[in-house]
């Protein structure tokens, strides 16, 4: 099946008749795609979903307002971000738990959720990544799982080429070491 052109979604969208359509198409070619961008963030499954939904409500209330300024996934990629770093920053206030205690409490659900299936060494990686801090850990994930250009990271998170670099970099290393740490043992 060939894959719909944003333009053409866009387009879609912009007729009544063809909006829910539209819409149908969009969700086919993106829900997957950032349902695991938000999963990196947040862990929980539910919460992911939760956050998923509100993602596309979002999309859809705004979709007819998109200028075309920037790529339609980065756009909504952007709004999946901000809406899970208010997720956590709301969990962490209610918690009022410092974000490192936070990310112990992540750690302690990825582990226990039946979703992940993944080995002792990809369980390992998902804790270094949770020792990060929040930027480092979106930009690792953005660029690791999701494979994004750092061009198009940047239109997402408003940060220069330069820093994204920078933080990938530094989040590698520090990702390295965890994982290489023998005192560590999951």
């Amino acid at each position: 099946m060939k894959q719909v052109e944003d333009s053409e979604i866009l387009a879609m969208f912009a007729v009544e008749q063809t909006r829910n359509e539209a819409f149908n198409l969009l969700l086919k070619k993106y829900q997957q795609k950032i349902y695991w961008h938000i999963r990196r963030l947040v862990l929980n499954h539910d919460d992911c979903d939760d956050l998923l939904q509100e993602v596309f409500v979002k999309v859809w209330k705004n979709l007819d307002k998109f200028r075309n300024d920037s790529q339609l996934y980065t756009w909504i990629y952007r709004i999946a971000t901000n809406e899970s770093i208010t997720f956590l920053n709301k969990q962490k206030q209610r918690n009022n738990t410092p974000l490192d205690e936070v990310s112990s409490e992540l750690a302690d659900n990825l582990v226990a959720t039946s979703y992940f299936n993944g080995d002792k060494l990809q369980l390992k990686l998902q804790k270094a990544i949770l020792t990060l801090p929040e930027k480092q850990r979106i930009i690792f994930n953005m660029k690791y799982f999701d494979d994004m250009k750092y061009e198009e990271i940047s239109e997402v998170l408003g940060t220069s080429v330069g820093a994204l670099k920078a933080s990938f970099h530094i989040a590698a290393k520090k990702i390295e070491a965890f994982i290489t740490n023998d005192e560590i043992d999951y």
